[in-house]
């Protein structure tokens, strides 16, 4: 072995328990004898996956998730494409892994993990996974409904009054019936004591909610919430359970479930105890596509996944982001990132040459000329450097990577939905459930002021024609001397008298001729 090739190999030679990623190539031979390691104790140092499409990320993701499984610790898959299923099922065998496996001196054995599959919001196949309104908060809801920072900081004020007035924002018709009280007549002086809310940016935020629930967004928030402890389980026989989260099915939804991903973490981080530095992390988290993390990110979200990833470490979890090029991970992120795998990357126009440039500078001083040998690298390679024992940087090294265990591809949908029912966490949170919340007792509080309204209309409306009986009362009692005094004038008069006594006449002699039977000629 060349000397430079076994200084590198020095830098791997780890006491502890270690990560097997793969072989060290070197002058394009593959080393067998050379093995590049991770220390299973620097995993909640956080890592980068990067390289182009195609390059082999995925597998290397299935890599270092099976064997820290096989080693005990729990793992977190975002499964955006729905290939990484196949984590649960033993692998085939075939020339192409048993060729790699010869080269980087691996003894292959096909194998499955114990895993659990999840969905957001049950959309899709998996356990669903909700979060209600006030867990998510608004920092990382204003990323979801895409508002600017001005907005952003509304939303937090609407949170702080239903938190004040004892309103639960469970799901997305809390949130809305909230913000539509606000902007109501009856709700308007309420926004003058929440401290420079205006019923214009009120109203911003009411049409984004509303859009947001007709994209269909509602089943991803509300009861029962997803206990996000659930992912630090192990198996029976010892082994750390794989979550997977199957995300197809919101793949035209980036914002949400990268988001969603991003509240998972920062559920962990809230409610995991400080642990410092242990043996080997509680939970390893890969996020992949990150770069759909960042997009559009404003600063206050910015800053809460750099604070998130940042201290997470001390509570014993560990991060790896997946994604195309450093560059699409924000600075002081990705000066977190200790462990890296690199893989390869195109340098076809002016762009990709600066993003491969900037790469570059990303890692230690090496023996290699990194800008050509990324552009040179096969799929499954990848240019590493890790956290040592000790917590130095290890030097860069080219690596052939081993070939993962488990299934290279999908499970049957038929047996990824039999996992699904079979698992003792979907009767736990199969079922939604909608308790009294923020939406009931507006709209309770809504009926009783209509009621009022009502009651007190109603007692106008009879005041009212009260007022007008009595006005017709009195008229008609002013009214009654005038006509007993006109009758008397009447009676009274000559030409009634006179009239009288000749109806009175005529009257009687009919009357007798009736009697005594004279008729008239």
């Amino acid at each position: 072995m060349p000397a430079e090739a076994a200084e590198i190999a020095t830098g791997y030679a780890f006491t502890g328990e270690a990560l097997d990623l793969g072989a060290l190539l070197w002058g394009g031979q593959c080393l067998s004898g050379a093995q590049i390691r991770i220390p299973l104790s620097m995993l909640n140092r956080h890592g980068l996956v990067a390289g182009a499409t195609g390059t082999g990320k995925t597998k290397t993701l299935q890599l270092i998730a099976e064997q820290l499984a096989g080693q005990g610790v729990p793992v977190f898959l975002a499964d955006i494409k729905g290939d990484v299923s196949g984590i649960s099922a033993p692998g085939e065998a075939n020339d192409k892994v048993q060729e790699r496996a010869r080269d980087v001196g691996q003894t292959w054995e096909a194998k499955g993990f114990p895993t659990e599959f999840y969905a957001l919001g049950g959309i899709g196949p998996g356990i669903p996974v909700r979060a209600t309104v006030t867990s998510f908060g608004p920092v990382l809801l204003s990323k979801v409904l895409q508002l600017n920072q001005t907005q952003e900081q509304s939303l937090g004020l609407i949170f702080h009054y239903a938190d004040t007035k004892g309103l639960e924002l469970h799901d997305l018709k809390d949130l809305r019936a909230v913000v539509t009280f606000l902007t109501s007549d009856e709700g308007k002086p309420e926004l003058k004591g929440i401290g420079g809310l205006s019923s214009v940016t009120a109203g911003v935020i009411l049409r984004a909610l509303t859009a947001f629930e007709a994209q269909g967004m509602a089943p991803f928030f509300g009861n029962p919430e997803f206990d996000v402890s659930e992912f630090l389980r192990t198996a029976s026989d010892g082994r750390g359970q794989v979550s997977v989260l199957e995300l197809p099915a919101v793949q035209d939804k980036p914002h949400l479930f990268s988001t969603f991903l991003m509240w998972m973490l920062a559920d962990l981080f809230n409610n995991l105890p400080e642990v410092g530095d242990l043996e080997k992390p509680k939970l390893v988290f890969f996020f992949d596509e990150a770069h759909l993390l960042f997009n559009g990110a404003s600063k206050a979200f910015l800053e809460a996944i750099t604070q998130t990833v940042r201290l997470i470490r001390s509570k014993g979890v560990g991060v790896f982001f997946v994604t195309q090029t450093p560059k699409d991970v924000p600075a002081d992120v990705l000066a977190q990132l200790g462990n890296r795998v690199q893989h390869a990357l195109r340098a076809f126009t002016p762009e990709d040459q600066k993003a491969l440039k900037a790469t570059v500078k990303t890692f230690p001083n090496s023996s290699y000329d990194l800008e050509e040998l990324l552009t040179q690298l096969g799929t499954g390679e990848a240019v590493v450097t890790v956290l040592s024992e000790k917590g130095a940087p290890t030097p860069v090294a080219a690596t052939r990577l081993r070939a993962p265990e488990s299934l290279m591809g999908p499970i049957d949908a038929s047996v990824l939905d039999a996992a699904v029912k079979s698992s003792l966490l979907y009767s736990r949170y199969a079922e939604e459930v909608d308790p009294e919340s923020a939406y009931e007792k507006i709209t309770a509080q809504q009926a009783e002021v209509e009621a009022r309204k009502q009651a007190e209309l109603e007692a106008k409306e009879a005041e009212k024609a009260a007022k007008e009986a009595e006005k017709q009362a009195r008229a008609a009692a002013k009214a009654a001397p005038q006509d007993a005094s006109m009758v008397d004038q009447v009676v009274g008069s000559g030409i009634f008298k006179s009239l009288a006594r000749s109806l009175g006449t005529q009257i009687g002699r009919e009357i007798s001729r009736s009697i005594f039977g004279t008729r008239r000629r």
